[in-house]
């Protein structure tokens, strides 16, 4: 299960039992300047039956880590240390943007969809760990 952290919005997305198709998954809400709503995602995993977690590690644009990457650094490893899952941290930089694009393209508007444009953006997300762990494996699929 693919997280994109935002302010008010935690974009989601799963792949497919093989590990090579990655779909959206919805949205949660978050209030902004709150903590991410573990409990909320948790149960988002169970239900879509996650096996490891990728948590978009948020970036600048030269690579450096941001102010946010601490928290999606504790994200990652709450869900990991509730569930005995792996959690991987993954560079986000350009998924929301490529996510609007993608909507863009598809629709033309993305007015009104803002949880569409980050469940897209964690879609994005990981599809990029998937090839990043078939690289990594000589070509096997992603978990």
């Amino acid at each position: 299960m693919a997280i994109d952290l935002g302010d008010r919005r935690i974009g989601i997305a799963i792949s497919d039992p093989t590990g090579t198709i990655a779909s959206p998954a919805g949205f949660i809400e978050r209030r902004e300047g709150k903590r991410p709503p573990l409990t909320a995602l948790l149960a988002k995993a169970t239900e879509l039956g996650a096996t490891a977690f990728v948590v978009g590690l948020p970036l600048d644009g030269e690579g450096a880590e941001t102010a946010r990457a601490a928290e999606a650094r504790r994200l990652a490893h709450e869900l990991s240390t509730r569930t005995g899952l792996d959690a991987r941290l993954v560079d986000e930089r350009f998924t929301t943007a490529a996510a609007l694009n993608a909507i863009k393209e598809m629709d033309g508007s993305t007015r009104g969809r803002k949880g569409d444009v980050d469940s897209m953006a964690a879609t994005l997300l990981l599809q990029h760990a998937m090839r990043l762990a078939e690289n990594e494996d000589g070509g096997g699929p992603a978990t």
